[in-house]
């Protein structure tokens, strides 16, 4: 199996600009520059893409892992931090941070981490990236749609904002 991308890159470094375009048309033309990549622009940068690729492949690893032990997770979010740094060698990706949270009913939490453990070890995506890759995992049996952190803080904002008023 092959996935393809092509890229389109025009000028220096700093001054220039470039496109991805994905087989699935998921990217088409999208920009990135020294600006998305450095500081703040409008496109994308190949570092938030490699994020992404590991999330979205940790993500459906772990579904497996877990299919395989009977459990059925009813939700999976993972947020994949990609950690740049500029070393003697050069700028390097030195650091991956995964944090996931599952809904996954009747899972324990020593199944779900162990399932967790096995999936970032196991995803294609993890096993070509030579760098360190760290995660936190946490379980809930919830029904609920499992919260992002900013929606989250967000809602103490509103607690702590409507006990003040009150």
């Amino acid at each position: 199996m092959n996935r393809k991308a092509s890229v389109v890159w025009k000028g220096t470094l700093r001054e220039g600009t470039g496109t991805m375009t994905t087989e699935s048309g998921v990217l088409s033309d999208t920009q990135y520059s020294f600006r998305t990549r450095f500081a703040e622009g409008i496109g994308t940068n190949p570092d938030e893409l490699i994020a992404a690729s590991l999330g979205g492949c940790f993500s459906m690893f772990l579904a497996n892992e877990l299919g395989l032990s009977g459990l059925r997770p009813q939700h999976i979010e993972t947020t994949a931090t990609a950690t740049l740094e500029d070393l003697a060698a050069g700028w390097t990706l030195t650091h991956i941070q995964l944090d996931v949270r599952a809904n996954v009913p009747d899972a324990s939490q020593a199944r779900f981490m162990e399932a967790a453990l096995a999936a970032k070890t196991k995803c294609p995506v993890a096993r070509l990236l030579k760098t360190n890759i760290s995660m936190t995992a946490s379980l809930t049996h919830d029904l609920k749609r499992v919260q992002k952190p900013s929606e989250v803080n967000a809602r103490r904002r509103l607690v702590m904002k409507a006990n003040q008023d009150g």
